[in-house]
């Protein structure tokens, strides 16, 4: 049976900043509405190699984006590339970084933030830039609005394949620190916007994934190997059958996982997927 996946990311919500302020995601845990596991990320714990990632089921070593400033188109199979392939539909509401990624096509600051091209890897998109982001303006789309945005994309086209990326708690902990209260207000934000969105895409058709590119550590900062930086959590809306609970997954199975729930056949060179049936 081919699936419909939503995939949210909330850039840069450690493990434990999830645990303790994602309210809505945890109560559905506790009602045996999702499941939820921790999860290691891979390294350099930098967003836009763990981007590329997450889609491809490889290291930052393998898919050659090992940091932000060598952000590039991405040449390896991935989630949009080879959804595509199978005739599925794939669209994103994320940040420019995926427009580089995914969309074969020039950056217009004017124009791009619209997209909609079937002959690229995200076929329908809501982009946004967050340019000039940092201490005086975070720069940061309200997380309602995104999930708004997710939803007249899931309406309108049905897609497949639909991804969240939100930057404003990675956003604030880079301004105030991953241990500030600006940085866990954000994170509950995210939280209170799911609370009402995950509903509304379950009844639309969509099993729905939540977890995080990186964590934050007190430092204001990513990118190297702390626990704080590497441990994220993972939540699952749907029917599959997953490891036990104290089970720690691999990040590099997300890309095989949503694939395998569409019914498209990964990569060879990715990991596994981690959840079956």
């Amino acid at each position: 049976m081919d699936r419909k996946v939503i995939l949210v990311i909330m850039d840069g919500t450690g493990y434990n900043a999830a645990l303790s302020q994602c309210g809505y995601l945890e109560g559905a845990v506790e009602l045996g509405q999702a499941r939820r596991w921790k999860m290691q990320t891979a390294l350099p714990t930098l967003s836009g190699p763990m981007y590329e990632t997450i889609h491809t089921g490889l290291w930052p070593h393998e898919h050659g984006i090992a940091s932000n400033e060598g952000m590039r188109a991405s040449t390896s199979a991935n989630v949009f590339s080879l959804a595509r392939s199978a005739g599925k539909t794939t669209a994103a509401v994320a940040q420019e970084y995926y427009h580089r990624l995914y969309v074969d096509r020039p950056w217009d600051r004017l124009r791009s933030i619209e997209h909609h091209d079937p002959d690229t890897d995200i076929q329908h998109a809501r982009f946004y830039s967050m340019e000039g982001y940092g201490p005086v303006n975070a720069v940061a789309p309200a997380e309602i609005d995104l999930c708004a945005q997710m939803t007249i994309l899931a309406e309108a086209h049905q897609p497949d394949y639909l991804l969240l990326h939100t930057c404003a708690a990675d956003t604030l902990g880079h301004t105030y620190g991953g241990t500030s209260a600006e940085y866990h207000f954000q994170v509950w934000m995210i939280d209170n916007a799911l609370s009402r969105a995950v509903p509304t895409w379950r009844e639309l058709g969509y099993e729905v994934m939540v977890t995080a590119d990186h964590g934050m550590n007190a430092d204001k900062h990513h990118g190297g190997t702390e626990d704080i930086m590497r441990d994220v959590a993972f939540y699952y809306f749907g029917d599959a059958e997953g490891p036990d609970g104290d089970t720690v997954l691999s990040q590099l199975g997300i890309a095989a996982t949503i694939l395998e729930r569409m019914g498209v056949e990964p990569d060879t060179g990715m990991r596994p997927s981690f959840l079956k049936g």
